[in-house]
């Protein structure tokens, strides 16, 4: 049966999401190639080769997935001037817990105690559906000022023995904050391309700790309580997806891809970032990466990577930036922004 048409999303023309702050937290610790050539059967060329990763950053004991988002929605929160929010958005795959959501939580430590506050899954492509989650909360006029915290403790959830996860993933988190304005004004994002397939669930997976697991009366088997992936068949997915979805998203901005001054990709693996630029025809000066510095942190990496780039110049007010991300679920999206003259902390 042939796929539905992926769902558009975007913001009525009186009242849009426009970004007007962002900020992102990487913890302190780094772990270098060399490091993971003492425990794994591995070496930093295999790991560049295959991943384009040098370094990643990653939590000390005792800190989880709230600490990050707290540190990146707190910077977030005064590049935007410390404005009135009225909802908290926490996308994650990695919760501190599976009951209660985070966001409440968070939303507490940064002052915010009352307003609403929930958490968005859809792994690596969680920022973009937070994204469009947020915009819709503007435009149904629910809130006029919204922030978004994108943060994994993606570690915590992986093989420390596996050399095909152990060396790509890694912590972090970004935030952004959301005010309504007009859709044709500087930092508007949408409209929204988003889709899924659930058909290929286990491709992307953690088996264990969920209720399939718990209600099948088995104890989780070996190692079914990290994460795993196919490699090969998610690099075809991830691929085709963002390509598809990214061509779609600009066409229905009434632009042209030869108009994209930067595309911004979730930072899963180099050689998935090189295809998908390749055939959307993006050349490498227009590529925005950071992946070589801080490895794939799943749901933060879009915002990890736009509040780097911007505060290191290579992105710049007028630009015209695409973002596209796939993850697990099946779960893929993209959107486009002018981007706005915003403070990046």
């Amino acid at each position: 049966m042939a796929d539905s048409v992926p769902a558009v999303a975007g913001p009525p023309q009186g009242r849009a999401a426009v970004i007007a702050g962002i900020g992102s937290y990487l913890p302190p610790d780094i772990v270098t190639n060399r490091d993971l050539e003492v425990r794994l059967d591995t070496s930093d060329a295999w790991i560049r080769s295959r991943t384009g990763i040098a370094t990643r950053h990653v939590i000390s004991p005792g800190t989880a997935t709230s600490d990050l988002a707290v540190e990146a929605g707190r910077r977030a929160l005064t590049a935007a001037g410390d404005p009135v929010v009225g909802a908290v958005v926490l996308a994650t795959t990695t919760p501190d817990r599976p009951c209660p959501a985070t966001a409440p939580d968070v939303a507490a430590r940064l002052g915010l105690t009352g307003v609403p506050a929930f958490d968005v899954a859809a792994v690596c492509t969680g920022f973009l559906y937070g994204l469009a989650t947020a915009a819709g909360l503007i435009a149904a006029g629910t809130a006029d000022q919204v922030l978004l915290i994108a943060a994994d403790a993606f570690t915590t959830i992986i093989d420390p023995t596996d050399r095909t996860t152990a060396v790509i993933f890694a912590d972090g988190a970004g935030a952004v904050v959301l005010r309504a304005g007009a859709a044709d004004e500087p930092g508007a994002v949408g409209p929204f391309v988003l889709g899924s397939d659930g058909t290929s669930h286990d491709l992307i997976t953690v088996p264990a700790g969920g209720s399939r697991q718990r209600s099948s009366g088995r104890p989780a088997g070996p190692g079914e309580e990290y994460f795993r992936m196919h490699g090969r068949e998610t690099y075809r997915h991830a691929v085709t997806r963002m390509t598809e979805a990214s061509r779609e998203a600009v066409r229905r901005t009434g632009r042209r891809l030869e108009d994209i001054d930067r595309l911004a990709a979730h930072q899963a693996n180099a050689r998935i970032l090189a295809t998908v630029a390749e055939r959307l025809g993006i050349p490498a000066e227009r590529q925005l990466s950071n992946i070589e510095r801080v490895g794939n942190t799943g749901v933060a990496s879009i915002p990890l990577l736009l509040a780097q780039a911007a505060a290191e110049g290579r992105l710049r007010p007028g630009h015209q930036v695409l973002l596209t991300a796939f993850g697990g679920g099946l779960a893929w999206g993209a959107t486009t922004l002018e981007w706005p003259d915003v403070k990046a902390l």
